[in-house]
């Protein structure tokens, strides 16, 4: 039996973040990566958006290769979308030199990833109750501080993401008993020394 193959992220570059770098393109993005393939309408619901602006968003993320259609899905007239890949990095040394108008929208895709990262956190918080004890156990929200060279933290950020991919396949069968899809978080970034 052949390992399943760990989906490679896609490496955002000026091009990319030109057709992402918008909120509700992000959530779209992000809505079909975790839920599977969806119509314009589903998604609008899904936000509490209009499906006229979330076709135009999804238009503008399929011109830059994020989603695609889904024909195997459609009935009729009716379109359907997937993503294209199962995750995107991000590295700032691809922006130093990079146009005043790429540099924002940068700033806006960090942020909204940001955004997201608490939009999730708070959401659970805010269910935790509604799942088994197992689960409640099993979760985590930790903060630790180390002292660390450029070089030490880009290796711990390395060596975290190595780890995190180690476990992707290891429940491959999604009704397998207890199995839930989770989301894991890393930040690392300095604090200030004043």
């Amino acid at each position: 039996m052949t390992e399943p193959e760990v989906p490679t992220p896609r490496r955002l570059d000026a091009r990319s973040l030109r057709g992402l770098a918008h909120p509700l393109r992000m959530q779209l993005l992000e809505a079909l990566r975790l839920h599977g393939p969806a119509t314009a309408s589903q998604l609008g619901e899904r936000l509490g958006e209009s499906s006229g602006a979330t076709s135009y968003h999804l238009r503008q993320l399929a011109d830059h290769g994020f989603v695609e259609d889904a024909p195997e899905r459609g009935k009729g007239r009716e379109r359907w979308w997937r993503a294209v890949d199962r995750g995107l990095t991000y590295d700032s040394a691809d922006f130093e030199n990079a146009s005043p108008e790429v540099r924002g929208l940068a700033e806006v895709f960090l942020q909204e990833a940001a955004a997201r990262h608490t939009r999730e956190l708070t959401t659970w918080l805010g269910t935790r109750d509604q799942w088994s004890a197992a689960w409640s156990r099993a979760t985590d929200m930790s903060d630790m501080s180390l002292r660390l060279t450029p070089e030490l933290a880009a290796e711990l950020i390395e060596k975290l993401h190595q780890l995190v991919d180690g476990y992707r396949n290891r429940v491959p069968d999604p009704d397998t008993p207890g199995a839930e899809q989770v989301r894991v978080h890393t930040h690392l970034f300095p604090l200030s020394s004043k």
